[in-house]
Formats: structure tokens, C-alpha cells, sequence
């Protein structure tokens, strides 16, 4: 691993480990108060750029947050720590530690978790009309070669897998 790599990967864990609760943040973009810290859970609000929040809890790459009468869930990456709603003339640690916790250094960030939780395990929720429209997708040979052929891809022979055995 480069230097430099490994020593984001720390100011980001450490940033991350630094946001415990009642402490002071504001959004860094127009962003969904959620129910549950889940993508797809209930809307409880929308939060405007820059609107105050006190951390009250975390999970994983989400927040909890109290924002006047309401509390909820907003991923962490879409907060800003400290006692101002704008950064001014950051250096050294501190500026990394606001690229490191919102991206705001002039550069855009992004982060994925994904994967199963307790609560995913323990109530799971098939979707066949998603794996419907999943297969939906799916095109024939010939079909490729012709995208491949009026798009700006370079064509590349690659076998398509065997069908999977009959059961």
C-alpha cells in the first residue's frame, strides 16, 4: 500500500471514530433525513445545505442526528463536524480532516457499504420483480455486437458462461 493511501485510510478511520454524540454538524449538501440508516427507508425530512444538526448516535457509514423536534438517520458522509456551517481558511490537520469526513476539498468523494446486516438476516425480503427486471436486461450476442458497433466501444470477443445445469 502507497504512503499516502495508508495515511488517508487512518485520517478517515480517525474521523470517523471522532464523531460521537452530541457534537455539532452541518450538511454539505441538500440531503434526506431517513428513518433507519438505510438507503431505501422512509423520508423523514429534507435537509437543506448547511443545516445544523447534533449527532446523536452512529452505525456503520450513518449518522443519527437530532435537527430541531425530529431525529433520524443521514449518511455520515453528507456532514460536516464542528461549530460552523462554512469552512474558512483550514490547514494542516484540520483541513484534512474535513476532506477526509465531507470531501470538501473542492473534490468528490464517495463511499459504498453495502452488504447484510443483523436485521437483513433476520427478516429477509425476497424481491422476484426485481430479479425479473434483472433478467429483463439480458441481451443475445447479436445484440451486443451491434451496440458494440453504433457506440464508441471497441468490440472484444469474450464468451458468454454456460447455461447453468438443469436441476
Amino acid at each position: 500500500m502507497k504512503p499516502w493511501k495508508f495515511m488517508f485510510a487512518v485520517a478517515l478511520a480517525l474521523a470517523c471514530s471522532l464523531a460521537q454524540a452530541g457534537e455539532t454538524a452541518y450538511t454539505v449538501r441538500p440531503t434526506a433525513l431517513k428513518a433507519k440508516p438505510y438507503t431505501d427507508a422512509q423520508t423523514i425530512d429534507d435537509l437543506a445545505q448547511n443545516a445544523r444538526v447534533e449527532i446523536v448516535g452512529r452505525r456503520g457509514s450513518w449518522n443519527r442526528v437530532k435537527v430541531n423536534d425530529k431525529t433520524g438517520w443521514v449518511k455520515m458522509l453528507a456532514l460536516r463536524l464542528g461549530e460552523t456551517a462554512q469552512k474558512s481558511g483550514d490547514s494542516g490537520f484540520k483541513s484534512l480532516f474535513n476532506m477526509a469526513s465531507t470531501g470538501g476539498s473542492g473534490s468528490n468523494m464517495t463511499t459504498g457499504v453495502r452488504g447484510l446486516d443483523e436485521e437483513k438476516l433476520h427478516h429477509p425480503q425476497p424481491n422476484p420483480q426485481a430479479l425479473e427486471t434483472v433478467h429483463g436486461f439480458a441481451v443475445s450476442k447479436e445484440e451486443a455486437r451491434q451496440f458494440a458497433r453504433t457506440g464508441t466501444l471497441a468490440a472484444v470477443r469474450m464468451d458468454y458462461l454456460p447455461a447453468p445445469a438443469a436441476k
